[in-house]
């Protein structure tokens, strides 16, 4: 089934302490684009967690937002920095000023003197972040195969247009060279009745001219084996995209081949239809992954 590139999932999990929540959102690329938006605490984690990701994803751009909602972290004096910190500034004050008072307070101006224990362990952390990835993930292709039905429903729809017009052109063939042949008959009449001579050489060439611009069976086989083509991409189950498109541009190719040999109104008007059907095919493969 062709898979949309633009969705949303997001997935929950409990620490030790509090809760870990994550956002994945969805859009179109050409390639895997990554892109993690974490809080400082966790910012740590953000090659681990891009290892554990990206051999999950396909095409597109992934934005991957975490929040962590811990209780107040617990805070501690470092003592043994503390007792240190006051042992060397005691020292320095009998060495500068024996005697002067020396207050703790002093330690209050001292950085990092104080540890804050965040409540859960890296191993835990990185637990829980598979866990919260897989239900935003789980939630994230959800959205984006009902995105990709619908996506390839309207293409179905499309493509049913195509394969219609296709037929039209090819129906409207016979006439054309009817038409054409009815004409050189008019044209040989006038002379016969001017008396003036027929060039069989040059009747023959104009015919050769003719069977050759018009002729375009090879055009008209090709669209339908890439109609069929087509169709059986939209019920593939891995990332079909890049085939689609491809197909579509060749598709297009033919389409622009059949324009430029076209000897009637009716023709090219198909014609013109038929490239239009097919554009709004492309515009549409370009959300496909």
């Amino acid at each position: 089934m062709a898979r949309s590139m633009t969705g949303y999932g997001a997935g929950e999990a409990s620490l030790d302490a509090g809760t870990l929540a994550i956002e994945i959102r969805s859009v179109n690329h050409r390639y895997v684009d990554l892109r993690l938006n974490f809080p400082d605490e966790l910012s740590a984690l953000a090659f681990e967690v891009e290892q554990k990701l990206r051999p999950k994803l396909q095409r597109g751009r992934f934005d991957v937002a975490a929040r962590l909602t811990t209780p107040t972290p617990a805070t501690a004096l470092d003592r043994e920095r503390a007792l240190a910190v006051y042992h060397a500034l005691a020292a320095l004050r009998d060495e500068l000023a024996p005697q002067t008072e020396l207050p703790v307070t002093v330690l209050a101006s001292v950085p990092d003197l104080f540890r804050t224990t965040p409540g859960w362990s890296r191993a835990s952390l990185l637990a829980s972040f598979e866990t919260a990835s897989d239900v935003a993930l789980a939630a994230l292709t959800q959205m984006r195969e009902s995105e990709g039905r619908a996506i390839t429903d309207d293409m179905r729809k499309r493509l049913a247009e195509a394969r219609e017009l296709r037929r039209t052109i090819e129906a409207e063939l016979p006439a054309v060279v009817a038409s054409h042949l009815l004409k050189l008959k008019e044209r040989i009449a006038r002379l016969i009745e001017t008396e003036l001579p027929v060039d069989q050489g040059r009747l023959e060439l104009e015919l050769a001219i003719f069977a050759d611009r018009s002729d375009v069976g090879e055009e008209l086989a090709r669209l339908e084996s890439h109609f069929n083509q087509l169709d059986a991409l939209f019920s593939e189950n891995e990332p079909v995209g890049r085939k689609i498109d491809f197909l579509l541009q060749e598709l297009m190719r033919e389409a622009n081949t059949l324009g430029a040999k076209s000897q009637s109104a009716t023709i090219t008007y198909a014609v013109v239809a038929l490239k239009t059907a097919i554009e709004r095919m492309r515009e549409q493969a370009q959300n496909l992954e």
